[in-house]
């Protein structure tokens, strides 16, 4: 996989993605990471990519030409087409299901706000995928650059060392992740579970799913409700 990034900031960018499992997949081969500066599209020597918005108002707003200009120069290296990806708050949600999705694709292109938006005619013309990754607002697209990438870049093939490890995460099947434990067995008297120990692998199993399902209840019950109504669709579809 290739994945693009359009931002004002790639020194906030580059550390993290040189580091930990991102930069053991980029050293493996599982995918290729540049960011490019948008200033590097303006057309004056001051670098000037935003400007006041019309009818008023604070703040400045990003310039269609730059971000116009980068995005297509970056798609013409090579023949592969991009999925275009712009992270704004009014986006949809980011969740495990599409960053499933956004892994099976070949090449993302994703473009960092900052500021106080985009023109308009970015959306209109470039035509992205809009995605979000909460209700709230960031100072830019950077930080949310590194979540998504992150998210998307763990799930391919050869980026983690055990490849299960992805499976059992939360969300991986529609629940929270079950407790985990390590040694020392007894830390200041909280003990790992027996069951745990037993060395029963089918009831530890079964162990971990209750645990999932009994803590997805409790902290995120729209999610079971979610978990329990696609069991019920699977079920009559096999009928």
């Amino acid at each position: 996989m290739r994945i693009d990034v359009l931002t004002l900031f790639p020194e906030a960018l580059d550390p993290f993605f040189s580091a930990s499992i991102i930069g053991r997949a980029q050293t493996a081969g599982c995918v290729s990471i540049r960011s490019t500066n948008i200033r590097d599209f303006a057309l004056d020597a001051r670098g000037t990519v935003d400007d006041r918005p019309f009818g008023g108002g604070p703040g400045m707003v990003l310039m269609c030409q730059p971000l116009f200009d980068a995005v297509e120069k970056l798609e013409t290296e090579e023949p592969v087409p991009a999925t275009r990806i712009l992270l704004t708050p009014q986006g949809e949600p980011l969740n495990q299901a599409l960053c499933r999705e956004l892994a099976a694709l070949p090449r993302l292109l994703v473009i960092c706000g900052h500021y106080e938006g985009f023109d308009e005619r970015i959306r209109l013309g470039l035509r992205p995928r809009e995605i979000s990754i909460g209700d709230y607002v960031l100072s830019g697209g950077e930080a949310a650059a590194m979540v998504l990438i992150d998210a998307v870049v763990r799930l391919l093939p050869g980026a983690l060392g055990d490849e299960e490890s992805c499976n059992d995460e939360s969300f991986s099947h529609g629940l929270l992740e079950y407790p985990q434990y390590t040694r020392p067995r007894v830390f200041r008297e909280m003990d790992v579970p027996d069951i745990l120990l037993s060395g029963d692998h089918a009831r530890i199993e079964q162990w971990r799913r209750e645990q999932a399902v009994e803590r997805t209840a409790r902290r995120r019950p729209d999610l079971l409700d979610k978990w329990k109504q696609d069991k019920v669709d699977d079920s009559s579809m096999k009928e």
